[in-house]
């Protein structure tokens, strides 16, 4: 599935953003729930990010990061860690923790303040997302093509 086609389901794996050629990453292990790496994440993404994509693109970006980066920190135990690469294709993040429970999005309880909806918003914006198992884990991930409106 090319980067900017509709969403694949959840558990789906595609690895759609090929061009390593141009490839910028960011790497960061993120402490076991350690809350003030959400915050620092953002940032060192919107940093990645400065020239890329159209108007909207990083704040997209930065916004499903950090929802990732909270579940995993807030719904597990363990550290994880935070992978984005960059290519002329687009962006790809994912963040890999330590538990084998797999996420699964939810409706968000409307009495439930704003806990519930980080999956939702990842499914809704995201141009492709999904849940890869590894040996010990998994890596819930999404991706962004830079040209979408």
């Amino acid at each position: 599935m090319a980067v900017g086609a509709s969403s694949a389901k959840a558990g789906e794996e595609t690895d759609t953003i090929t061009d390593r050629a141009y490839a910028s990453q960011l790497r960061r292990r993120l402490g076991r729930a350690d809350l003030r790496a959400v915050p620092e994440a953002r940032r060192e993404l919107r940093e990645l990010l400065r020239h890329w994509g159209k108007p909207g693109r990083s704040e997209i970006a930065e916004l499903l990061t950090s929802e990732l980066v909270t579940n995993a920190l807030v719904h597990t135990d363990e550290d994880a860690v935070l992978t984005a690469v960059v290519s002329s294709h687009g962006l790809r993040v994912e963040v890999r923790d330590f538990v084998a429970r797999r996420p699964r999005p939810c409706a968000p309880d409307t009495g439930d303040g704003t806990h519930g909806r980080g999956l939702v918003l990842v499914e809704s914006l995201a141009d492709a997302w999904g849940v890869r198992p590894h040996g010990v884990g998994k890596s819930v991930w999404f991706e962004l093509g830079a040209e979408a409106a």
